[in-house]
């Protein structure tokens, strides 16, 4: 979800590179009118783990009849974002034509590419009642040579992002290989994204990768010796396996997968070359982006431009 240039600070807490964690990540909530967005990336000391390279966690926030969200057309270039709910639904619109409503366990793919323009909203007959939002919104870095692709838009349901039991333990492969799954989901980048679900004394294993980081969305962890609380990403520091054990019932995010080159970003647009941003800067202003169908009057405007 685009946050109109949304400066989210977060604290960050190096730790001994021996005890395989190489930063904590304490991302500061920001009240967006009605719900909170926490971001643990980009920060200062960390500005991507492995192909990823924004993380926000939208709620959990309960909404009352006639409130929700709204955001309206917006850019992107040279990236590719990924939503994920676990409860609520957003209402997707895009430049392609793209129509699609996003709802629990689902994986929406938007490849933005050369360009592309969407919006985040919801049905009217969803606003007319309360209920509760909760999700991530993660973008991922393309490749330097498909950094201008077509844009395109996928969307995998439910049913079809498959599932295993690690020691008992429900893990939800999103994206890439764990434990014997593989995501249908497309990949870039050598990339992993899973969501695991424990109870209080359970423990997983997690998969190795070249980059990894936890985030709890709710619940307490223990790494190392060391206990962590929600709404934290832990860093790891190297590929060994590590292991975690939930202290009360605990629901984490795990990302990760190669390490990319330097990206630059500059409110919506992230790209491998600064030129290129400045580019899209001017192309939003002079109106040289597609338009949405079915949302065609609004749009938000480039920060600093009246």
């Amino acid at each position: 979800m685009s946050i109109q240039q949304l400066e989210l600070e977060a604290r960050c807490q190096a730790v001994d590179s021996c005890d395989a964690i190489e930063l904590v990540i304490h991302p500061k909530p920001k009240d967006l009118g009605g719900f909170t967005v926490n971001r643990c990336l980009p920060v200062m000391e960390k500005r991507s783990v492995g192909p990823w390279i924004f993380f926000d966690e939208m709620g959990p926030a309960i909404f009352q009849a006639g409130a929700g969200i709204n955001v309206r057309p917006h850019p992107h270039v040279n990236l590719a974002t990924v939503t994920y709910l676990f409860a609520g639904e957003v209402l997707h619109r895009d430049s392609l034509g793209t129509f699609k409503t996003i709802t629990p366990g689902a994986v929406n793919l938007m490849v933005a590419g050369k360009g592309i323009v969407h919006s985040e909203r919801e049905a009217v007959e969803i606003t007319q009642r309360e209920r509760v939002l909760h999700g991530l919104q993660l973008w991922m870095a393309l490749p330097e040579a498909l950094e201008e692709t077509d844009p395109e838009f996928h969307h995998y349901p439910a049913e079809k992002i498959p599932s295993v039991a690690v020691n008992g333990v429900p893990v939800r492969v999103l994206i890439g290989r764990a434990y014997g799954v593989a995501s249908p989901v497309k990949e870039f980048y050598r990339t992993l994204y899973l969501e695991a679900q424990l109870l209080p004394g359970q423990t997983l294993e997690l998969p190795n990768e070249i980059e990894r980081g936890v985030y709890i969305a709710s619940g307490e962890l223990r790494i190392k010796e060391r206990q962590y609380s929600e709404k934290q990403m832990i860093v790891l520091s190297d590929a060994d396996g590590v292991t975690v054990t939930a202290i009360t019932p605990t629901t984490i995010v795990l990302i990760g997968g190669e390490k990319i080159s330097t990206r630059y970003m500059e409110w919506n647009f992230v790209s491998s070359r600064k030129e290129r941003i400045e580019q899209a800067k001017r192309d939003w202003v002079e109106g040289k982006f597609p338009k949405v169908p079915g949302d065609e009057d609004e749009f938000i405007p480039l920060p600093g431009v009246n």
